[in-house]
């Protein structure tokens, strides 16, 4: 069996590795011409962390990221409101890493192209459009550097080409828009030292405007800014995660805060590059995909960020599509019972981030926030998502036996 996996982000390149693993080939191809280690920081909860550390790359994770310790929730002058453990803290076997995307990606590239070959990641290169044989996928690719297409066969397609995917556009031409929230973000990554424990994330809301910050290594604070501008509703500008922001459009909300440990006017003054974003999802879809195709990660379930857990869902995924292929003789199945199975929990958690969303913001400011407000989101949204640390710990390892064995 081949597999044609489309996009190299953390997905697509988790999917390559998770195959191979279950001694399945698998070629990767990316419209950009060189991936470069973009973006800012983001998180990765115990559940990705234990499908990577199994895939035998812990020491290389551990290497680039900062094992969360707490969550800590204060008021804009710095007072803490609720303070909650995280990963090994938090009960689970494996840490949360708060990490570069960037590195994270690059690290992934590298064990892509030492297991699977050099030429396994193919940049520069676009799919634009494929068919379903019956036997096989014959997918239409773009040379970008010589405008040239060529087509290739495969056993099977994965879209894991992101928010905009290709792939999900041709399953799904009626599939829905985008959903903004109401909220913009703005997030950079700032010089520091970090504060608290050193591990620490703290998250503040003030009237329409929050604040998350951690610190991702080598003296780096990555910060998220959230400020609710509309009703929720249909997006009618284009979403993209590389926007240029401005910091005369962000330092007006946030230029009386003052933490004590941290200064946040500080800190947003203090990015080189500063990146805006509407935050969105999309309605759930009934289906992922048909016959030899399907799709994996944010082409499949953009979800909000504020769960932290968009990275995370896309590991999984590819953990849970190499486990149902491994040893398959029914591709069409395998793919279905992987779809069945994703959708469901991932569907769980884009509903259970927007029922976040809207709880942070559900007591007025000074009119009873509390430790237990704090307490009862929290875990309504670990139980919403499938984050029990028990649960975790004891489910089966998805680590496959290698094809033919």
């Amino acid at each position: 069996m081949s597999v044609l996996v489309a996009g190299a982000g953390i997905g697509g390149l988790t999917t390559a590795l998770s195959l191979h693993a279950a001694g399945i080939g698998a070629t990767v191809v990316e419209s950009v011409r060189e991936i470069r280690p973009l973006g800012v920081g983001i998180n990765l909860l115990p559940h990705a962390v234990r499908e990577l550390t199994e895939l035998g790359l812990g020491d290389a994770l551990a290497a680039i990221g900062v094992p969360t310790a707490e969550n800590v929730y204060c008021d804009r002058d710095g007072t803490v409101l609720f303070s909650e453990p995280r990963g090994v803290a938090q009960g689970y076997r494996w840490p949360q890493y708060s990490v570069h995307r960037g590195e994270l990606q690059s690290m992934l590239l590298a064990a892509v192209r030492d297991r699977l070959g050099p030429d396994a990641v193919r940049t520069g290169t676009r799919l634009d459009g494929f068919t379903d044989t019956g036997s096989a996928v014959r997918a239409r690719l773009l040379d970008r550097a010589t405008g040239e297409h060529r087509a290739v066969e495969a056993g099977l397609l994965v879209g894991a080409d992101g928010l905009h995917s290709a792939v999900r556009g041709l399953l799904h031409p009626d599939g829905g828009p985008l959903l903004w929230s109401g909220v913009r973000m703005w997030r950079g990554v700032t010089e520091g030292k970090p504060f608290l424990t050193g591990r620490s994330a703290v998250l503040v809301r003030d009237g329409d405007a929050e604040f998350i910050a951690y610190p991702i290594g080598r003296d780096r604070i990555n910060w998220v800014c959230l400020v609710r501008e509309a009703p929720p509703g249909p997006l009618g500008e284009e979403a993209g995660w590389n926007r240029p922001g401005r910091l005369a459009d962000l330092l007006p909300h946030y230029a009386h805060w003052s933490l004590g440990f941290l200064d946040v006017p500080g800190l947003l003054t203090g990015a080189e590059r500063i990146l805006e974003y509407p935050m969105v999802d999309r309605e759930p879809l009934r289906s992922w995909g048909r016959g030899r195709v399907t799709l994996l990660g944010d082409a499949a379930h953009p979800m909000y960020p504020v769960g932290a857990n968009g990275a995370s869902q896309a590991v999984v995924d590819a953990r849970v599509l190499a486990h149902a292929l491994a040893g398959s003789d029914d591709v069409p199945a395998a793919l279905a019972r992987y779809a069945d199975e994703r959708r469901e929990a991932t569907t769980a958690v884009v509903r259970a981030n927007r029922a976040m969303n809207e709880a942070v913001r559900e007591v007025p400011d000074g009119g009873g926030r509390s430790a237990e407000h704090y307490a009862r989101i929290t875990d309504a949204y670990r139980r919403a998502s499938g984050g029990d640390p028990a649960v975790l710990n004891a489910r089966p390892s998805l680590t496959p036996a290698p094809a033919g064995r």
